[in-house]
């Protein structure tokens, strides 16, 4: 029996390291930043405050995930934002305007933003057009049809129980949007670690021809994870719409950027193949908590994106030199 523990608290540290790998250097970092607020400002520890980070970060949290598969296999999707809004338009139109139940029509836009991942994904692999410019094709055209769908307006009025979703605490701390996010975090992060999916995803980050004279379907990836990644932009769209109690069509400007940073932060390599959900969790915890800390620190919205970008250049060149 002493035997026994002591074998498996031996394999508990690699096991830990594992998990961590790629993502102690985001974790530090977070960890730092946590510190100097708590000095800096009595207000950031609360239990509270807490809480709203937290429910502050759940939209890009949702969002990161599916781009964190995206950069994984060494692609881009700079359409996440555009799809964010489209998938509210469409919700708010069918709903509000054509009176569908609501919940069918949360189902019939989230349909709509995966589809226009598909058509990414087909772009990038039936048509060979670079990732960049099929997804800058799809923001455009995803931002142009829901500015169309209400002529620019904005739409409010939802029923209270889904407003509510977002702000009722069950248990005192639990939101439903929270909640969502921490599902979303989870299943991510088993389909990268324990799956042949996810195993998948690293070889065609890694090196696209091996993994295809491997017998990976690399096509049928690369359309599945940019399918994934517009379904969770359109989930990202529907939390939104619960914190706001409106739709808009502006919604979701630079939200692309947003999430490839806390990607990128979380150690999740641009040249794909190396990183994973973890490192994402705490990139997106780290913008949170910096955006959060600026605020209650006074700083001006203009020098929060000066910060944060100083942040993201520092969290790619310590990229480039552990390649090197």
């Amino acid at each position: 029996m002493l035997a026994s523990a002591t074998d498996q608290n031996r394999n508990a540290g690699p096991r830990v390291l594992s998990v961590l790998k790629g993502a102690t250097g985001p974790l530090i970092g977070l960890i730092l930043l946590c510190v100097f607020l708590s000095f800096a400002t009595d207000k950031f520890m609360s239990v509270r405050n807490l809480l709203n980070i937290l429910d502050q970060i759940t939209v890009l949290g949702i969002m990161a995930v599916g781009m964190t598969l995206v950069i994984l296999i060494g692609g881009i999707d700079l359409a996440v934002g555009s799809v964010l809004a489209l998938t509210m338009m469409v919700m708010g139109y069918l709903a509000n305007q054509l009176g569908l139940p609501l919940i069918l029509g949360i189902l019939i836009a989230l349909i709509v933003a995966a589809v226009t991942g598909a058509i990414s994904g087909l772009l990038i692999t039936a048509f060979r057009v670079p990732a960049f410019i099929a997804t800058l094709a799809m923001m455009s055209v995803a931002r142009g049809l829901a500015n169309m769908i209400t002529d620019g307006q904005q739409i409010v009025g939802f029923p209270s129980w889904f407003s509510l979703l977002a702000y009722t605490r069950f248990g005192g701390f639990l939101t439903l949007t929270v909640a969502i996010m921490l599902v979303v975090f989870v299943l991510g992060w088993l389909y990268l670690r324990y799956t042949s999916g996810g195993r998948s995803l690293y070889a065609i980050g890694g090196n696209q021809e091996v993994a295809r004279l491997a017998g990976i379907n690399v096509n049928l990836y690369t359309v599945g994870v940019y399918v994934v990644s517009g379904l969770l932009a359109g989930l990202a769209g529907v939390v939104l719409a619960m914190r706001l109690d409106s739709v808009q069509p502006t919604a979701g400007v630079t939200y692309e950027l947003d999430t490839i940073a806390a990607v990128v932060i979380g150690g999740t390599s641009l040249s794909g193949g190396k990183g994973g959900i973890f490192g994402t969790i705490i990139g997106v915890l780290i913008i949170g908590v910096l955006r959060n800390g600026l605020n209650l620190l006074g700083v001006s919205p203009f020098t929060q994106a000066v910060v944060i970008g100083v942040v993201i250049a520092l969290a790619v060149a310590a990229e480039a030199l552990k390649r090197k």
